[in-house]
């Protein structure tokens, strides 16, 4: 199943992004890709104001993974566009999150595509600068 929603500004992105949070179930396991700067994280703070996660989110660039227990099932938000090889998502204990009570979301995730599972939930957001500037598409695939 795929749905293509698309965005004029942050506030659709951001809402789009709690939608899906508001939805999601432990397990669950989703992907982001999307170039720099197309709101990829701003989605996924959406995507934590869903899940109830008061506290900020940002993208975990440097950590690679962060963590968030507040929400009605914990958040394991990866950031994996410095991963050098998919194998270094062992060492961060990536099953634990993976196959645990909370649901994941990993950013870059084409980067580590040979360790996702086939059922992963798979978000792109991409930019269309002939409808404005401020436009994404965003394509959800279960």
């Amino acid at each position: 199943m795929e749905r293509v929603m698309e965005s004029h500004g942050a506030a659709d992105t951001f809402a789009y992004g709690r939608t899906l949070g508001e939805r999601a179930v432990p397990g669950e396991i989703y992907t982001l890709t999307g170039d720099l700067g197309v709101g990829k994280t701003v989605f996924t703070q959406g995507f934590a104001a869903g899940l109830g996660i008061t506290e900020p989110v940002n993208s975990p660039t440097f950590t690679i993974l962060q963590s968030y227990e507040e929400g009605r099932i914990p958040l394991h938000h990866f950031d994996v566009y410095r991963i050098g090889d998919a194998s270094e998502m062992e060492e961060i204990g990536y099953e634990d999150c993976f196959y645990g009570e909370g649901v994941s979301l990993i950013e870059w995730a084409e980067l580590v595509r040979e360790i996702l599972p086939e059922d992963c939930i798979r978000i792109t957001i991409e930019k269309d600068l002939d409808r404005g500037f401020d436009y994404r598409r965003i394509t959800v695939e279960r």
